[in-house]
């Protein structure tokens, strides 16, 4: 089991205020990481290091816009004065805007190009340009890094109505083989985690009905998922310890490993 023991790494885990980036923050430091909290709520983020440290882990809550250089700079001098050099990055921030999903109201040559760049921003520009252009090169110096992106099923076939959020995943794949390639003679290895289906605050109206019933969404979701259930947070946890840990995965970097109970398997 050393293969799994985070002992003395130091994990940044932007977006760990949201139920997927909380639930990866956690697994990170029962697995021995001491974790940084990253978010703009700090209500949330409190309440992530709280159940950190009830568990008997190591954490701390470090207010940061995935957005600003400014901010995630400020974040990482604070963080390197807490812990130390982050050596794991996990980017968890991201998620659709019903401004660019498209619905019976809203055509797909109706979407604003602002909203669609505010589309981009947030899922690629803070998801992953940002973060990695700010804690990458402190790894690429120091000789060792693992950075995780969160890409999505959408990512490869694009789904129906978010178009905006599954083009913008498919470059956040994009980008994650281009660092990897970048980095890879500086011992720091980018990889990424494709989530299927996790009911969550964002999704929670599109797959469900007032009354707790799956919508016809949800059905269709279900219908086409091998395992024909949701997935829950915590089972993000192991790919997360796998690609943070460079004992198990030194030699993994530019792969995708996907956790959507067979989703992207499934055809007719």
């Amino acid at each position: 089991m050393e293969l799994f023991d985070l002992t003395g790494e130091i994990a940044v885990v932007i977006g760990a205020t949201g139920a997927l980036g909380g639930a990866m923050a956690e697994g990170l430091a029962t697995a021995g990481a001491k974790v940084a909290v990253l978010g703009r709520n700090a209500e949330r983020g409190e309440a992530c290091v709280k159940r950190i440290k009830s568990a008997g882990g190591e954490a701390a809550f470090f207010v940061a816009d995935a957005m600003s250089r400014e901010s995630l700079h400020k974040a990482h001098e604070e963080i390197q004065k807490a812990f130390g050099v982050p050596t794991v990055l996990v980017n968890a921030a991201g998620g659709n805007d019903p401004k660019v999903t498209v619905t019976a109201e809203r055509s797909f040559e109706q979407i604003a190009v602002t909203d669609w760049q505010a589309s981009f921003d947030l899922n690629l520009i803070g998801g992953v340009l940002l973060p990695c252009q700010e804690f990458g090169p402190t790894m690429a110096a120091r000789g060792k890094g693992s950075i995780i992106n969160i890409g999505s099923v959408s990512a490869g076939v694009p789904l129906s109505r978010v178009v905006a959020y599954s083009a913008a995943k498919a470059a956040v794949i994009s980008l994650t083989q281009f660092l990897a390639r970048e980095w890879a003679t500086k011992n720091v290895r980018v990889n990424a985690i494709t989530p299927g289906f996790f009911p969550a605050e964002q999704n929670r109206r599109l797959l469900f009905n007032e009354d707790g019933s799956p919508t016809a969404r949800a059905a269709a979701i279900l219908g086409h998922t091998p395992m024909a259930r949701f997935g829950k947070a915590e089972e993000l946890i192991g790919a997360a310890i796998f690609l943070a840990s460079h004992k198990a995965s030194s030699f993994v970097t530019g792969t995708d490993i996907r956790v959507d109970g067979g989703y992207l398997a499934q055809t007719i």
